[in-house]
């Protein structure tokens, strides 16, 4: 299936000379997100995910569904404020600005290996955190899975040394 065709282009989207890729076509459709969702599902077996950590908003959509398939839990990475228990956070670089992510502290148990999955691989700001997060609690990340990957902003340089999988590269 060729996934390309499910997602939208978007000029001067959020701020004038960035192309934004839109994913909820492909969301919208079932065979589409069924085969997209599927891909992460056989990553995550590939390489041996006993839990999946997906970032505040899209990493839900697309984590939740592996996780499901998999009969292993999901972790929600969030923006601050938004956990009601005890957390870790860590502050990123965004592709135009800052943001800080949270994850409750007892939400990875030491040395348990974690999938982290995203609609969107960028400049890597927003998994660094993630996974700087999965490990401060103990956890290994086993694997990075995304829908896109923009290969002009260099994201992956941050991912060096984990295993990465992006199922379409612009």
């Amino acid at each position: 299936m060729n996934l390309d065709n499910y997602i939208a282009s978007i000029p001067d989207y959020p701020i004038e000379g960035v192309l934004f890729r839109d994913v909820t076509p492909l969301m919208g459709d079932g065979e589409a997100f069924h085969y997209a969702c599927q891909k992460f599902v056989d990553f995550a077996r590939e390489v041996g995910a006993e839990v999946v950590v997906g970032p505040e908003s899209r990493g839900f959509i697309f984590g939740c569904p592996v996780a499901y398939e998999l009969g292993i839990g999901f972790v929600p990475a969030r923006k601050p404020n938004k956990l009601p228990r005890e957390t870790v956070s860590f502050e990123y670089a965004l592709e135009y600005g800052t943001n800080k992510m949270e994850m409750h502290k007892d939400a990875i148990k030491p040395g348990q290996k974690v999938l982290v999955v995203d609609d969107l691989l960028a400049t890597g700001g927003t998994i660094a955190a993630a996974n700087k997060l999965i490990e401060t609690l103990g956890g290994e990340v086993v694997g990075c899975a995304f829908l896109i990957e923009l290969e002009d902003l260099k994201g992956r340089e941050k991912l060096e040394g984990y295993k990465v999988l992006s199922l379409l590269k612009y």
